[in-house]
């Protein structure tokens, strides 16, 4: 009879509960449920709409017994540094804001400008590189917009730790997406609260982290009335890079990862955090793993410009290209050179994506591409670009020479970005599984329940169950 795991992966735009199993000797998958996260507008920021995100999280529980499954456990991952407030009653504060939202602008400059803190102070403690929507960022902005929220929370909960909460009454913080704050020591591996006391935020909204693997609970009363069903909740890696960064199917210690999605992250696994200013220079950052490895990695702003694309390119009948038919645009504009710095904050959410990347061509003196094709063939070199800049700051700042890249994620299915990827970087690149993220959330689940006995054994299960394509450097 087979065990079932749940995977609920939730990703910026979209969400699945993908069902996991072992038969002979494979790991078997099965979506049950997917459903659409967006960003709305509220109170004049940009914000989750975090009681429908709720709402689907239950209703793709409810699935799988309608279905006819009945899992054994269940985790949650989604993206990181957003979070939630809680009162102590156990109610929200605020709303859900998103990452996306641009109250975080020149929170760093004021920080340094004040004397507070530096940002080299603030590198050497946390080894978390500079994004301007960092979490402790938002908690500051949070502090200057609405004081009082601060003062009535009891507890701050990361978006998976607040859905985990809503399931079982049970309120954690997990290690993995509490490392994206920027607010705890790479060392000690906990909050630092001499950090946390320097910039003015509550200590007591941040209690004992739980690491991945830690069984929360079953569900609440409630939860079971409303699904049907009683789980046993596990913490997986609940950022889900971390996820992604578990299911790498890695032969040896010489290979880059890239998680390949909404954003792609590229990086290694190191035993400790490098937190010099050579690596704070180059903006790699330290987020916390599985079995307390850390994530040596880049933000890289990834397909989420591809997305923006397609959905500017929606016709009259609501309908959108597809993935296909714009890189066969690409294919044909082949011809066309121009680059553009994929990591420019203007690419984080511009009202138009094709008129942000020619004016940023415009702006740098460069062809101004014209044409879907010439717009598409811009933003595949431009990433493949970002990629190979990324592997040799990697290969100066480990004082390791790498020879080989695995691309997990949604990403991993473009067979031309990775291509371009192989020629840019001079890597082979293994592509696949597509499932990443889902699968380090089960493999975690997994381990814990021991059915699975090590990380080692689970990533030869990954290399054994799903195709691994190959793309050799032209």
């Amino acid at each position: 009879m087979n065990i079932y795991h749940l995977a609920v992966d939730i990703g910026a735009s979209s969400g699945r509960h993908i069902l996991g199993w072992m038969e002979e000797g494979k790991l078997q998958l099965k979506e049950i449920y997917r459903f659409e996260n967006r960003l709305i507008e509220k109170n004049g920021h940009l914000c989750w709409d975090i009681d429908h995100l709720a709402a689907e999280v239950f209703e793709g529980i409810r699935q799988c017994g309608v279905q006819g499954y009945t899992p054994e456990t269940m985790g949650i991952d989604t993206w990181a540094v957003d979070y939630v407030l809680l009162d102590g009653e156990g109610k929200r504060i605020g709303d859900a804001v998103a990452y996306r939202d641009n109250r975080t602008d020149h929170i760093r400059e004021e920080l340094e400008n004040k004397g507070i803190l530096t940002f080299e102070e603030h590198y050497s403690r946390c080894g978390i590189q500079y994004q301007k929507f960092n979490t402790a960022y938002q908690l500051l902005a949070l502090k200057k917009e609405h004081p009082e929220q601060l003062e009535k929370a009891e507890r701050m909960l990361m978006i998976p730790d607040y859905l985990n909460y809503l399931l079982t009454g049970i309120k954690a913080q997990e290690y993995t997406n509490a490392s994206s704050t920027a607010l705890v020591n790479a060392e000690s591996k906990d909050w630092d609260y001499e950090l946390i006391a320097k910039l003015g935020l509550p200590e007591k909204i941040f209690e004992k982290i739980s690491v991945p693997g830690t069984v929360l609970g079953d569900f609440s009363p409630e939860t079971i009335e409303k699904t049907g069903l009683n789980l046993k909740v596990i913490l997986p890696a609940t950022h889900d890079t971390g996820s992604a960064y578990l299911a790498v199917p890695a032969k040896d210690d010489n290979a880059v990862f890239l998680s390949s999605g909404t954003w792609s992250l590229l990086g290694v696994e190191n035993k400790e955090p490098i937190t010099n200013a050579a690596s704070m220079a180059q903006n790699f950052t330290n987020e916390g793993g599985y079995e307390y490895r850390f994530r040596y990695l880049k933000n890289i702003m990834g397909l989420w410009m591809i997305q923006n694309i397609r959905r500017e390119l929606k016709d009259e009948n609501g309908n959108l290209p597809s993935f296909p038919d714009l890189i066969k645009a690409a294919e044909e504009a082949s011809d066309f050179h121009a680059c553009v710095d994929v990591d420019d904050n203007r690419f984080l959410a511009p009202s138009s994506m094709i008129a942000e990347v020619k004016q940023a061509c415009a702006d740098t003196d460069q062809p101004v591409p014209e044409t879907t094709g010439q717009v598409m063939r811009t933003v595949y070199t431009s990433l493949a670009d970002d990629y190979r800049r990324a592997v040799e700051s990697l290969e100066k700042l480990t004082g390791k020479k790498y020879t080989s890249m695995n691309i997990v994620g949604g990403g991993s299915q473009d067979m031309y970005l990775n291509q371009m990827t192989a020629d840019a970087t001079k890597l082979t690149v293994y592509a696949g599984p597509t499932e990443g993220t889902a699968l380090g959330n089960l493999l975690v689940q997994m381990i814990t329940e021991k059915e699975i006995g090590s990380l080692a054994e689970a990533r030869n299960i990954i290399r054994e169950s799903f195709e691994i394509k190959e793309v050799k450097p032209r």
